[in-house]
């Protein structure tokens, strides 16, 4: 059973949302989304201070099995990426809420409480 921890957001297309306490918002894959696609190994990260608009392709992760677009939840400014992700893939297997990919600066911060809670993240992943 994939964890979905209450205290984040989630998009459904399988991206966790953290507020930091400076506005920024740190991203993710779910749980979920790292065991359907099982073992990673290659990361691409977005460059520091591109722009995204909400749901356009912000990074890529690839599996044994697959290769998958990660999706900005949020439009916004990248202000900062994770290279121990890149550099160790298999972390984002291991515990996917610690092994965060990117923060962004959302253009608008109002838009992270549109997005989905625990409960309803829960209810897109059991019905994938």
């Amino acid at each position: 059973m994939s964890q979905v921890p209450a205290h984040l957001k989630y998009a459904a297309s399988h991206e966790w949302l953290l507020k930091n306490a400076d506005g920024s918002i740190t991203v993710g894959i779910t749980d979920h989304a790292q065991e359907a696609l099982g073992d990673l190994v290659f990361i691409e990260l977005p460059e520091v201070g591109a722009h995204f608009a909400a749901d356009k392709e912000i990074a890529v992760v690839e599996s044994v099995k697959a290769a998958a677009d990660v999706y900005a939840p949020l439009a916004g400014t990248v202000t900062e990426i994770n290279p121990a992700a890149v550099d160790a893939p298999e972390s984002v297997n291991q515990d996917a809420y610690a092994a965060w990919l990117f923060k962004l600066k959302p253009d608008n911060p109002a838009d992270f409480d549109k997005l989905l809670d625990a409960a309803a993240y829960q209810a897109v992943a059991d019905a994938a």
